[in-house]
Parts: C-alpha cells; structure tokens; sequence
C-alpha cells in the first residue's frame, strides 16, 4: 500500500518544525546576546527610566521577564528537538509500509511536542491518524471451492 499522504504530510511537519528550530534558537541566541551586551542593556534601561510612569523597581521587574523568558526559550528548542526526532522516527517506519501503527504512534508524539494546535502539529496528526485508519487492500486468494485440488494430499 501506497503511503504517499502520509510521507508528504510528515515531511512537511518536519521542515516546519527544523524551521521552527532555527527560529527558536536565533531568537534565544539575540536574547542572550541582548541581556549580556552593557551597552545595549543600558540604553533599553534608559528608555524604559525616561517613561514617567516607570520607576527603577519596574524596570528591573522587565529586565527579569526578559531573563526568563530568555531561559525559557532554551526549552522551546529542546522540545522541537523531541518532536524532530519523533518526526524522523515516524517517517523511517512509514518509509517501505514498515510498522504504520509505530509510524503513527511517532506522528502523534511529534505533534504533541510541536505545540499543540501548530500548523505543524495538525499536519502530524492527520499522518498520525492516517496510519492508523488506512488498511491494507484485501487480496484474492482463491478458496477451497475454488481451488479443491491444490496438490496436497488428501488425508486419510
């Protein structure tokens, strides 16, 4: 059986979530490069402080935000790695029709770790799904009626 939606749709999903990993990364990588650059944390300071309705304690109150959601982005990367590799799993055993229930077992994993409702992740979800659905085409194999002498012995 022909797997060709299946194949499509998770390499779609993994192209998003590979672009997903790029974004998450550079973003955490300016992030870092943000916070630890002085100057650039002086001036982003300076503009906050001249804001009359801003006082130091929230300025320091944004700057931390900033930090975790800096170190929080590290985890986005890691989970898009999770789901990658997921991802790959799944399409190594959808490849020749090897083991579909694993294949999408692995979709709807990736999925899951691409964020829930991500384009990417429903694009896993119908693969995922459609592993599960679609059955082989039933061959005609010619019965007894059909075929009552096969040339086999008869028992005794």
């Amino acid at each position: 059986m022909k797997r060709t939606a299946e194949k499509v749709l998770s390499i779609i999903g993994a192209v998003f979530t590979l672009l997903g990993i790029i974004g998450s990364f550079a973003f955490a990588a300016f992030m870092k490069v943000v916070l630890s650059d002085g100057t650039i944390r002086s001036e982003m300071e300076a503009e906050f402080l001249a804001d009359p309705t801003l006082g130091a304690e929230d300025v320091d109150m944004v700057f931390g935000m900033i930090e975790s959601f800096a170190d929080f982005s590290w985890l986005f990367v890691i989970v898009l790695i999770i789901s990658l590799i997921a991802n790959i799993i799944g399409i190594i055993f959808i490849w020749n029709n090897k083991n579909p229930k694993l294949a999408g077992t692995m979709f709807i994993l990736a999925g899951l770790f691409a964020f829930v409702l991500s384009p990417t992740s429903i694009l896993l979800y119908i693969a995922g799904i459609l592993c599960f659905t679609r059955k082989a085409p039933l061959t005609d194999e010619p019965t007894f009626v059909e075929n009552q002498y096969d040339d086999t012995l008869r028992p005794l």
